[in-house]
């Protein structure tokens, strides 16, 4: 899951056309592979980690990284921010990271990477019932993807009611989607650092420290024996931290600079995509009816409320 705030919900109509490089194409690129591929990055790394621990350890080490860069790039008065922002960051983290991010994690010990991406693919139908229920009206069109994207995930929890995986793990991710929605939504609402890398920063550093303290808590400390982790799972681990964490946001908030956001917002359908194929090309998970019906509508559903989105 990404690890940012949506930015893209800010209005760009005045801006003028932003012309379609090779840069921009190289950077989106990224952000399908690399949010897509965070998915396969969980599933190996708790095949032998503790999912809290590891995904608190992953925040926390990516969030000192992008401080650090913010305070090398733009000088220590940019991590500054008022204790309203940072009451604000610290409550988005603690929903976007903790709440969406580490559920997934958790899930994934028992749920198919795969699966619990296009269970997440529907954070963008979870943000439109916020909206509606806060006042907002959104168009037939979007209500319509909405209703469309339920029916697909209701196909897609079909494997834990049949019982060929945990029922409690995707619950889970479904938890998990609702929180990072409630997550994005608080986000657009409330007053963050004017700099989005040091906003994403706070939010990291809350995350994670939530995550091993969730961790702890759960006791993921006791045995702990870093000697028996996979080679397989320090390697996924890093890869979440630079690429997951830094190089895909990096790139996001690029785009969101210099790209159309017409552009820009694919990423919410074809990470889902991207992830089932790594998952079943590298780790072998089995592309059965429901993940291919599901998935299907699901992904649909969320192409037809973003194409509606950003006309509006």
């Amino acid at each position: 899951m990404r690890t940012s705030t949506p930015v893209e919900s800010r209005s760009t109509t005045t801006n003028p056309p932003r012309k379609i490089t090779g840069a921009v194409w190289t950077a989106l690129l990224l952000v399908y592979v690399v949010w897509g591929s965070t998915y396969l990055g969980i599933r190996i790394v708790v095949e032998t980690m503790p999912p809290f621990l590891s995904a608190g350890a992953r925040f926390i080490t990516a969030g000192l990284l992008l401080a650090g860069a913010v305070a090398w790039r733009s000088g220590p008065a940019a991590l500054k921010a008022t204790r309203a922002q940072l009451g604000s960051a610290v409550l988005v983290g603690l929903l976007l990271i903790l709440g969406g991010n580490g559920l997934v994690v958790l899930a994934e010990t028992s749920v198919p990477s795969g699966l619990a991406a296009l269970l997440v693919a529907a954070v963008p139908m979870w943000v439109v019932l916020l909206r509606a229920g806060s006042g907002d009206r959104p168009p037939l069109r979007t209500l319509a993807g909405v209703l469309v994207g339920l029916a697909g995930l209701a196909v897609l929890t079909s494997p834990g009611l049949s019982g060929s995986v945990r029922l409690s793990g995707v619950l889970l991710v479904v938890a998990a989607s609702v929180l990072w929605s409630l997550g994005s939504f608080t986000g657009s609402k409330v007053s963050l650092p004017e700099n989005p890398f040091t906003g994403s920063a706070y939010q990291m550093l809350a995350g994670g420290v939530g995550g091993v303290v969730v961790g702890l808590l759960r006791g993921e400390h006791r045995g702990l024996d870093p000697a028996t982790y996979s080679t397989a799972s320090w390697l996924a681990l890093g890869y979440l931290v630079v690429f997951g964490s830094l190089v895909g946001f990096t790139a996001y908030a690029w785009l969101l600079r210099n790209a159309p956001l017409s552009l820009v917002s694919t990423y919410a359908y074809v990470n889902p995509v991207v992830a089932v194929a790594l998952g079943a090309l590298i780790l072998g998970e089995a592309l059965t009816w429901p993940i291919l019906l599901g998935g299907t509508i699901v992904v649909a559903a969320v192409g037809v409320i973003v194409s509606t989105e950003r006309k509006k």
